[in-house]
């Protein structure tokens, strides 16, 4: 996991809410009118999104339609060329990068451990932002990587090498890693990706548990119906634009299946949570075409 308090030391934060708002009106975490990308390609253009407090956010989309540029903008990872990412009603890039880990925890696509590091002490990088010359190792540190562990269930895996753990077992090390940060807002890029379906499961149970406790979670996943299943709040992307954002229920239907992914499929009710099913309409047996 790479912690995002290590660039962009800045300066004091400015504030960015309206005068008149309240905490409870106003998202913690948006993005205002950005432009964002990667050196001269530009893959979001004026893109406006907000975070409602305290869901679970999922974001989807085809492959390059700007998913995981859009959470790097969201963590300070990536500096829009205009436009602000607002946190808590400042421009993110406005805060010091300790002070943006102490409010947003990120587990990145591709998390790398040091070689021979046990579960205990990878976790215990989570408290990385609370660490300065003067404040060391205190007993908060302590309880916040155990509830940490005990809440991602790998307290039983402490003195264990991750390196030697299996795919899930890593994921939830990860995740209690970015937990012991105790931040109000998560973002997970592609979280289940490389996990079988027992433990994709595991992971999204995990998370859901994580937001009835009134967290913030924003991750971008590729399996749709997933996503309807677990989030609160839905946003599809194409082209480094939303396309539609509200509940699955409210937003998830044949024709913005096709809008987005470019896919016939129909909508059904899941038969286990009741939430939108995507059902994909391929060839049926004969080689025909099949139709709605």
């Amino acid at each position: 996991m790479s912690s995002i308090a290590t660039q962009h030391e800045g300066a004091a934060a400015h504030s960015l809410a309206p005068a008149d708002a309240t905490l409870a009106e106003v998202p913690r975490l948006s993005a205002d009118d950005v432009t964002i990308g990667y050196d001269k390609r530009i893959i979001s253009e004026r893109l406006s999104v907000a975070i409602p407090n305290a869901s679970f956010t999922v974001i989807v989309g085809p492959n390059a339609c700007g998913k995981s540029t859009l959470l790097r903008g969201l963590s300070r990872l990536l500096r829009p060329s205009s436009g602000h990412v607002v946190l808590d009603g400042s421009d993110i890039h406005s805060y010091k990068a300790r002070e943006v880990a102490r409010r947003i925890g990120l587990l990145p696509q591709t998390s790398i451990a040091p070689e021979g590091i046990t579960v205990a002490d990878l976790v215990a990088r989570g408290r990385y932002p609370y660490q300065k010359l003067i404040r060391q190792w205190t007993k908060d540190d302590e309880r916040a990587v155990a509830q940490a562990m005990t809440a991602t269930r790998v307290d039983n895996l402490s003195t264990r090498l991750v390196d030697e753990l299996s795919g899930g077992q890593r994921q939830r090390v990860w995740v209690a890693m970015a937990l012991a940060q105790e931040t109000g807002i998560l973002l997970l890029d592609e979280p289940t990706t490389f996990l079988d379906i027992t433990h994709q499961i595991e992971l999204l149970e995990l998370l859901t548990d994580l937001h009835r406790q009134e967290r913030t979670l924003v991750a971008v996943l590729h399996d749709l119906n997933h996503a309807a299943r677990y989030a609160t709040h839905l946003i599809a992307m194409r082209d480094g634009q939303v396309i539609a954002e509200g509940t699955p229920t409210d937003i998830v239907t044949a024709e913005l299946v096709e809008e987005v992914f470019g896919l016939k499929s129909i909508v059904v009710p899941d038969a286990v949570a009741g939430t939108p099913s995507v059902v994909p309409l391929g060839r049926d047996r004969t080689g025909r075409n099949a139709n709605p």
